[in-house]
C-alpha cells in the first residue's frame, strides 16, 4: 500500500468515526438500532448459524448483542465473541473468538475490548462491524486488519457486515486492496447489502 492511500485511508477513516461518534448521539440512531436489529434478525433466520461470532460495540457502532441473544433462543446458536491480541503481546497480533452465553463478565482482551475468558470457538458466521463500506462488500474497519486476517484463515466462514446507512462510500472513496477480505452481505437499517 502505497503512503498516499495510506494517509487517504486514515483521514476517511477518522471522519467517517467523527460522523458515526455525533451521529450515535441524535435521535435518528435509537430508531436505525431497532431497524437494524430486525434487519438482522431476518438475515440470521436464513443463515441458521451453529455458532455466530458478534462484536462488542465501541465508538457508535450498532450492538448486535439484543440480535444475537435472540438468535440464540430461537435458533438454538451458540454466540462468541473475538477476543485480540497486539503486537506486542507474546501471541503478536492476532484474534480468535471465545464462547459467550449472554452472562456479565468483567474482563477485556489485549485491545481493551470486553470479551469473556472463555474457550476458544471457531464461529461459522460472523458480524464484522464497518466504519464504511461498498455496495460490493468491502469494508474500511479500525485500520488493524484483525477481522481481515482472522477472515483469510476461516474461508469456510460466512462474514456479514453491519453498519449504519451513513457509513457507505461511493465512487472512488474506497478502493479495495489485497489483503482486504470481501463480506457475503452487509445489513443497514435500509435493510440488505450486497
Amino acid at each position: 500500500m502505497s503512503s498516499s492511500t495510506t494517509t487517504s485511508r486514515q483521514a476517511l477513516r477518522q471522519a467517517l468515526l467523527q460522523a458515526r461518534e455525533a451521529w450515535a448521539a441524535s435521535p435518528q440512531a435509537a430508531l436505525d438500532q431497532a431497524a437494524l436489529h430486525g434487519h438482522l434478525l431476518e438475515v440470521l433466520e436464513q443463515l441458521e448459524p451453529d455458532c455466530l461470532g458478534l462484536y462488542w460495540p465501541i465508538r457508535g457502532e450498532f450492538n448486535p448483542r439484543p440480535a444475537a441473544l435472540e438468535a440464540m433462543a430461537s435458533l438454538n446458536c451458540r454466540l462468541a465473541l473475538p477476543w485480540a491480541t497486539k503486537k506486542d503481546s507474546p501471541e503478536g497480533v492476532s484474534m480468535g473468538y471465545r464462547v459467550w452465553k449472554g452472562e456479565e463478565f468483567g474482563t477485556v482482551d489485549g485491545c481493551g475490548i470486553p470479551c469473556p475468558d472463555t474457550a476458544a470457538v471457531v464461529p461459522d458466521v460472523v458480524l464484522v462491524p464497518c466504519v464504511g463500506f461498498t455496495r460490493e462488500g468491502f469494508r474500511l474497519g479500525y485500520g488493524g486488519g484483525y477481522f481481515d486476517r482472522w477472515l483469510a484463515g476461516q474461508p469456510h466462514v460466512t462474514a456479514v457486515g453491519v453498519a449504519w446507512r451513513e457509513a457507505e462510500l461511493t465512487g472512488e472513496a474506497l478502493v479495495a486492496e489485497a489483503h482486504d477480505h470481501g463480506l457475503a452481505l452487509i445489513v443497514t437499517p435500509d435493510g440488505v447489502v450486497g
